[in-house]
């Protein structure tokens, strides 16, 4: 779990591909049943997956798609990380990659050039169910290329709904209204805000996750921020999200600057603290340890400063990608079209719980969902107030961030100059990708 901490930064959940396969121009192939009436008997697909993404979930499909479709699906894994991505790099250069491979969507999909190497499936009738934020980050120059192997997570308030069931307390559509139920928590004797710095990628997470505040107040501010010409500390949002961290430093457990993700996780199970900013992937992590909870539990966005629109910042799915030159094109897309169906989807589902909405336009989650997936999140997705985080919008994103965002967080800095900070780390990646930055 704390792996993600690393991603954040790196980019969604890095994912790597490629296992060897033969790289034939045929395109679609017919595949002659063998005996047993299915269509796609005799045939094996290669998939190349990130070691980092739980197996369960994607492998109780696969079998269902061996099942319904004849077909066999050779799964090989890969390291995640910086590594994953040489090596999607390298066997990309080379020419040799998996009949399906799973890479990440936005900026860094658009960096790989995929028309070279991805099958466009723009016309494909199965991408008419994708959500048009998901869609989004896996177009590039019009085309469509990938469809969600994993559901999306968002960056957001996980709380104890006891306690302002207890208080009486609303959900807050404003920040102002955020602290004023983080006030009446401590008045109450409560810890307002769960902290855990120990684990510093943690520091971030308020940060990165006001993505959607940033965006509704300046729409243009990711290409703006790719080109250097708009910047954090010349951004009032910006700051905003930075001053955001300095505003809860005061509702803190006392121990939040040693405190760690584990802490965390138990703290929010055992109700020792009422708000925490964080990925909703921890919900996975405390339902590991404490299933009879999660009732309790509940995830509502970030607020910014307008109450008609509050939004999540989401971390859409990782994504899967089909070989342009493999010879099984016809049993890819009949593989992928079972993928996305509401049977496939439940059976993921029941194997590994959603962490959030899946990317499919329509589809209700399962009543073993969590509640705060189910209907926490989905609301926001149902009402289009989804935008994606930043980094999916461009590659530029400072190394340093965690680091930042604790010192901030920690009162060691101000808004202004934890955003002037950030601007400057972003700056030296934006050099090494060749961008032209203004001063």
């Amino acid at each position: 779990m704390k792996k993600i901490g690393a991603l954040l930064l790196t980019g969604a959940m890095t994912a790597g591909l490629l296992a060897g396969c033969g790289t034939s121009q045929s395109g679609k192939k017919n595949n002659e049943p063998s005996g047993n009436g299915k269509e796609f008997d005799g045939v094996t697909l290669s998939f190349f997956v990130d070691a980092d993404v739980e197996k369960g979930g994607y492998q109780a499909v696969i079998d269902m798609a061996e099942e319904k479709l004849g077909l066999t699906v050779e799964v090989e894994e890969h390291v995640g990380g910086s590594d994953g991505d040489n090596i999607v790099k390298t066997r990309l250069a080379s020419g040799e990659m998996s009949d399906i491979c799973m890479y990440n969507a936005g900026s860094l999909l658009k960096a790989l050039n995929p028309s070279e190497y991805f099958y466009d499936i723009s016309n494909e009738k199965f991408t008419e169910k994708l959500d048009d934020t998901f869609k989004e980050t896996v177009t590039v120059d019009g085309k469509v290329y990938g469809v969600p192997l994993t559901s999306t997570q968002a960056g957001a308030i996980i709380y104890y709904k006891p306690d302002y069931e207890e208080l009486g307390l609303e959900i807050p559509k404003t920040w102002d209204e955020f602290l004023e139920n983080c006030e009446k928590l401590e008045a109450a004797g409560k810890t307002a805000m769960i902290g855990t710095f120990g684990d510093n990628w943690t520091s971030q997470v308020l940060f990165v996750g006001d993505n959607y505040n940033v965006l509704a107040e300046n729409p243009d501010f990711a290409e703006e921020f790719e080109a250097g010409t708009a910047k954090y500390a010349t951004t009032d949002a910006g700051i905003k999200s930075f001053q955001k961290l300095l505003d809860v430093q005061p509702y803190y457990n006392e121990d939040y600057l040693a405190a760690t993700y584990d802490d965390g996780v138990e703290m929010m199970a055992n109700g020792e603290g009422t708000h925490w900013a964080m990925l909703t992937q921890a919900l996975t992590a405390i339902n590991a340890l404490y299933p009879e909870v999660m009732d309790d539990l509940g995830v509502f966005a970030i607020p910014g400063e307008n109450p008609e629109d509050v939004g999540l910042t989401v971390w859409e799915s990782t994504s899967m990608y089909i070989n342009k030159n493999s010879e099984n094109l016809d049993a890819i897309l009949a593989f992928m079209e079972l993928y996305l169906s509401e049977e496939a989807l439940d059976t993921y589902a029941e194997v590994v719980p959603p962490t959030g909405p899946y990317c499919i336009k329509d589809y209700e989650l399962p009543d073993s969902a969590f509640s705060a997936v189910k209907n926490d999140m989905q609301a926001y997705f149902d009402s289009g107030k989804t935008r994606t985080a930043l980094e999916y919008m461009t590659s530029v994103k400072g190394a340093n961030c965690p680091q930042i965002c604790q010192e901030v967080g920690s009162g060691q800095s101000t808004a202004k100059e934890a955003a002037a900070a950030y601007d400057e780390d972003c700056k030296k990646q934006a050099v090494q990708l060749g961008l032209d930055w203004e001063d």
